[in-house]
C-alpha cells in the first residue's frame, strides 16, 4: 500500500526527510500539496506569497515528474483533505516535515486522527537547523535573547547533513485527482502588479541552489563589510528561498563552511532566522500579541489613511524610506537594512501599531514567513524578543547618509523623493515618541 508524502513550506526535493521515507515504499508515493486557508491555526497568504507559491508549485511538480512522481494539488481543510486522499489512494503512510508556528496544532490532531484508523503518521524535521525544544535555557524555557541563544546553537551538535535528492521516485498506482493550479487564481491577471517580482525573482528549488553557489562563490567576500549597504551586492538573496523551503538552512550551513570562506557572520543570520522560530514556537500568536505585556497599555494612533497610503507608496519624503518601500512593492522585497528604517518610521515617527505594518509586508513581501516577519516588527517596535530599546529611533537622514552616502539606491528606486514634502518633522516626531513610551 502506498505513502502519501505531505509538502507544506518545504518545497524541494533535497533534504527532505519525509519524501526520503515515502520514496522507500515499494508500493509507490503520492506527493501532496494542500492549500489550507481555511483552518483556524493557518493565516491566510498574501499576493506576493501567492505568487511565489505559484511558481514554486509549478517547479517542484515539473521535477517530481522527471524523477517518475506527480504533485496531487487540493485546496481545503487539511484535516479533511489529507485523511480524503489517503482513502483514495489506499494509502497506509503518511509522511511529513514539521512546522513549528501554530499550524503544528494542526498536524498534532492529524497525525492522532491517522493512526486512530490505522494509518502510519510519522513526521521528521525539515525547516530549521535545530529542533525548538532542543534549545533551552540552564531553567528549561525559551531564551529571550540572541546572542546566549546562538551560543547555545553553536555549542550543540552540529547540523544534520542534507540528505540527497531521490534519483528516481514511484507513483502510486491509484493516484488522486489534483487540483488545477491555474484555478486557484495565486497570481494577478488584470492589472498584473507583479511584473516586477517576475523580473526580480525565480521561485523554486534550481534557482535556490543557483543563489546559494553564486554567493559563496563571489559576494560572500563582501558580506560582512557590504550587508548594510543597500546598493552592494553583497547579500545571499537566499531569504524567500528558506521562506518557501526551496532551499533548506542545513543545506545552506554545510555548503557555507565547505566553502572555505569566512561565513561566520552570515551564518549568524541563519541563526536570527532560527531565533525568531525558537520564538514562535513557544508564542504562536507572536503576530497578533506582542512579548512585552507593557506595550499593550502602549497609545498607538490611528494612523489618517492619507499618511499610512504614504508610507506604503513611499511619498513620505524621506528617500531611504521612500526607495525601500518602492522597493518593494515593486519586487516583493526590500533590503533589511532599509526595513529595519523604514518600520521604525512607521512605529516610531508616526506611533502606528506594528501590526499595520506587519500586515502590510505580509502582503507585500515574497520571503514574508509566519516567524520571521512578526518577530523582526516586534524587535524595531521594541516589545519582542532581545528588542531594540524603544528609545532608539532609526533617524532615517542619518542612516542615508550612513548606507547610502552617494546616494544610489535611493536614485534607483525613489529619485523624486526629495522633491516631495516631509510627512512629518523627525525632532518632534521622536520627543512625541519618547513621551508616548514614557506612560507604560
Amino acid at each position: 500500500m502506498a505513502s502519501v508524502v505531505w509538502f507544506r513550506d518545504d518545497l524541494r526535493l533535497a533534504d527532505h526527510a519525509a519524501l526520503a521515507a515515502a520514496a522507500e515504499d515499494d508500493d509507490g508515493l503520492i506527493a501532496l500539496y494542500v492549500l489550507d486557508e481555511e483552518s483556524d491555526e493557518t493565516r491566510p497568504l498574501g499576493g506576493a506569497a501567492k505568487w511565489w507559491l505559484h511558481g514554486s508549485l509549478e517547479r517542484l511538480d515539473a521535477a517530481l515528474r522527471e524523477r517518475g512522481g506527480a504533485l496531487v494539488l487540493r485546496r481545503g481543510r487539511a484535516e479533511e483533505v489529507v485523511p480524503a486522499v489517503v482513502r483514495a489512494a489506499g494509502a497506509t503512510r503518511v509522511f511529513w516535515n514539521r512546522r513549528y508556528g501554530a499550524e503544528r496544532e494542526i498536524d498534532a490532531r492529524l497525525k492522532e486522527a491517522l493512526r486512530g484508523d490505522g494509518i502510519e503518521a510519522r513526521s521528521f524535521p525539515g525547516s530549521l537547523l535545530f529542533e525548538p525544544w532542543t534549545i533551552a535555557t540552564k531553567s528549561g524555557g525559551p531564551y529571550r535573547v540572541y546572542s546566549p541563544f546562538w551560543r547555545a546553537c553553536l555549542e550543540a551538535p552540529e547540523p544534520a547533513r542534507p540528505l540527497p535528492a531521490p534519483a528516481t521516485l514511484a507513483a502510486a498506482d491509484a493516484h488522486p485527482e489534483s487540483d488545477d493550479l491555474a484555478e486557484w487564481k495565486l497570481r494577478p491577471t488584470s492589472p498584473d502588479w507583479a511584473t516586477g517580482i517576475a523580473e526580480r525573482w525565480t521561485p523554486g528549488e534550481d534557482a535556490a541552489r543557483a543563489a546559494l553557489e553564486d554567493f559563496l562563490g563571489g559576494a560572500v567576500a563582501r558580506y560582512d563589510a557590504g550587508r548594510d549597504v543597500p546598493s552592494e551586492d553583497a547579500v545571499s538573496g537566499l531569504s524567500p528561498y528558506l521562506r518557501w523551503g526551496e532551499i533548506s538552512p542545513r543545506t545552506v550551513w554545510h555548503e557555507a563552511w565547505r566553502s572555505g570562506a569566512d561565513v561566520g557572520t552570515f551564518l549568524s543570520e541563519l541563526g536570527w532566522r532560527e531565533f525568531a522560530w525558537h520564538t514562535a514556537f513557544h508564542h504562536p500568536d507572536l503576530h497578533t500579541r506582542g512579548l512585552n505585556a507593557r506595550f499593550d497599555a502602549f497609545p498607538w494612533e490611528d494612523p489618517d489613511p492619507a499618511d499610512l497610503a504614504a508610507w506604503q507608496q513611499g511619498t513620505t519624503g524621506y528617500p531611504l524610506v521612500d526607495a525601500g518601500m518602492r522597493e518593494l512593492w515593486q519586487s516583493g522585497s526590500m533590503h533589511n537594512r532599509v526595513r529595519m528604517v523604514a518600520a521604525s518610521f512607521l512605529t516610531k515617527n508616526m506611533l502606528v501599531d506594528w501590526r499595520v505594518g506587519e500586515r502590510w509586508f505580509w502582503d507585500t513581501l515574497v520571503d514574508a514567513d509566519a516567524a520571521s516577519n512578526p518577530f523582526n516588527w516586534q524587535w524595531v517596535a521594541g516589545c519582542g524578543a532581545d528588542a531594540a530599546p524603544y528609545f532608539r529611533i532609526f533617524n532615517p537622514r542619518t542612516q542615508e547618509q550612513k548606507f547610502d552616502p552617494e546616494g544610489r539606491y535611493v536614485k534607483e528606486w525613489a529619485p523624486d523623493s526629495l522633491l516631495t514634502p516631509e510627512l512629518v518633522d523627525l525632532k518632534a516626531s521622536r520627543e512625541r515618541a519618547l513621551a508616548a513610551y514614557d506612560t507604560i
